[in-house]
């Protein structure tokens, strides 16, 4: 994924599948594209394992990147060649 949205969501209260379907669904209503694939900061998946997370606009897979900073979400369509 070259082009996507940084979305940034620090609260320790919100689960990692709620912040993902969050910026999903804003991502959706901003760009009118469904996002499939989201980078995460690898320590961010400590509640979930790496695979698909369900969210209000379908399927997402979480990939752990350590050039993300914990509390950032990048979020996007990965490019199909």
């Amino acid at each position: 994924m070259n082009v996507g949205m940084l979305w940034f969501d620090n609260d320790p209260r919100t689960a990692l599948a709620a912040k993902v379907a969050r910026a999903a669904d804003y991502y959706r209503r901003k760009y009118g594209v469904v996002p499939d694939i989201c980078l995460v900061h690898p320590s961010m998946l400590g509640e979930l394992r790496p695979g698909l997370v369900e969210g209000k606009t379908g399927q997402v897979v979480l990939r752990p990147n350590a050039a993300i900073q914990p509390g950032h979400l990048w979020i996007g369509t990965e490019e199909k060649n």
